[in-house]
């Protein structure tokens, strides 16, 4: 359960909106939550939103950029060997 305390005219446009739209106020309140908290997600950056699926915590390789070159010849010269 959550109190949440809102001054006179705030709390007349969620009545005036709440009749309105035949909707009680919690439910009103619940959908502006969940559209602010959509909202924050999509200011978020496009690294900040995908950090958990790239770099090195999701290969589980930590020095996979530093050794890339390193990996890339010994793949090239193994091919070119046989």
């Amino acid at each position: 359960m959550l109190n949440v305390r809102l001054n006179k005219e705030l709390k007349k446009k969620l009545d005036n909106y709440s009749i309105e739209n035949n909707s009680t106020k919690s439910s009103v309140v619940k959908e502006a939550l969940a559209m602010y908290f959509t909202k924050k997600e999509i200011q978020q950056s496009p690294f900040e939103l995908g950090s958990d699926l790239f770099g090195a915590a999701a290969s589980g390789n930590a020095n996979a950029s530093t050794t890339y070159k390193k990996k890339l010849k010994e793949k090239l010269n193994e091919k070119h060997a046989h």
